[in-house]
């Protein structure tokens, strides 16, 4: 039987940009660019999900606003579910803990960068 995995991700968009966090060396998918969010744990909903990892990784306080989509990604022994949320930033500066550059991208920039795998 395969292993589901339920994974939230922030998209935090501020006029008409949306933000993104390159994994700083030394952790996986190091290099890569992504959309914070994480691993949905047991008894949490998706949406105390990226509360809880925004905090953990940027240390803000954010509101998770509308559900914007997902995806289901097959690796064989796994199936990873992408489940989207808008989210804006409330309070706190943005602080890189587990990544070591951040961006704000327009739509037609998202193709610029490298981005992490759902793995």
């Amino acid at each position: 039987m395969k292993k589901h995995i339920d994974v939230a991700a922030a998209i935090i968009l501020v006029d008409d940009k949306v933000f993104a966090a390159r994994r700083k060396p030394g952790i996986h998918l190091a290099g890569y660019w992504e959309f914070l969010g994480g691993k949905v744990e047991n008894g949490e909903t998706p949406e105390q999900c990226l509360c809880r990892e925004l905090q953990e990784e940027l240390c803000v306080r954010t509101r998770v606003g509308d559900f914007i989509g997902e995806s289901l990604y097959d690796y064989g022994t796994k199936v990873v579910r992408l489940i989207g949320y808008q989210v804006k930033h409330i309070e706190g500066d943005f602080q890189l803990n587990d990544h070591d550059q951040l961006c704000w991208l327009a739509r037609e920039e998202l193709d610029s960068v490298d981005w992490a795998s759902t793995e």
